[in-house]
């Protein structure tokens, strides 16, 4: 009897008791993706990480020296009850330059360029119907592929939430908080500006 209503409660209870879904898309630089969206409601939590090569647990001193296949990517956790993977997948399109296939913003080579990692039919399906919907919003091939998503390799601890950093670290332009040096970086690298260009008012984190 005890049993039966132990059954009973989880079935009921269920939804709550679900694990977030997650999305993995790469969009250059994973500080910026991760900042991005870790302001979208119903994102709980978003991890920089890699994925897309073969190397077992790379740094980010390999990827970052090419010849891992890897990408900076993010692993973002959310909630579908509040927002959709869809919905996701339209705000990743308008956050990047999905036309350049060499790299992203400032930053070049294989490693920051862009692609979504589905986990199964229904993100490919998801994904595919939003990549032709944002190339006829934009009016421009897209070149972002949707792949196959394999093992996400998070990336060291200090990369975490480092637009949030309070440390102190030495710049070409001095001292600076770590978040003040990534608010230059961004700016410097010309994502917002490029973003804003290309998507309008359409781009969701351009302020």
């Amino acid at each position: 009897m005890h049993y039966l209503a132990l059954v009973l409660g989880l079935l009921i209870a269920g939804p709550a008791l679900a694990a977030p879904r997650t999305a993995i898309v790469a969009g250059g630089c994973f500080w910026c993706v991760e900042s991005d969206f870790e302001s979208v409601p119903g994102v709980s939590e978003v991890i920089a990480g890699f994925t897309g090569g073969d190397l077992e647990d790379p740094t980010y001193k390999q990827v970052g020296g090419g010849g891992t296949g890897h990408y900076e990517a993010v692993e973002i956790h959310f909630d579908d009850a509040q927002i959709s993977y869809a919905q996701l997948i339209q705000l990743f399109f308008r956050s990047i330059d999905p036309t350049d296939d060499g790299g992203q913003f400032c930053d070049r080579g294989a490693s920051y360029r862009t692609a979504i990692f589905v986990q199964n039919d229904a993100q490919r399906k998801a994904a595919e119907k939003e990549k032709a919907e944002a190339e006829a919003a934009l009016g421009q091939k897209i070149v972002t592929p949707i792949l196959k998503a394999g093992t996400f390799w998070p990336a060291e601890g200090y990369h975490q939430d480092y637009y949030k950093g309070t440390s102190i670290i030495l710049t070409r332009r001095g001292f600076k908080t770590q978040s003040d040096a990534y608010k230059f970086y961004r700016k410097a690298c010309g994502r917002d500006a490029r973003v804003k260009e290309l998507w309008g008012d359409a781009a969701p984190f351009v302020h």
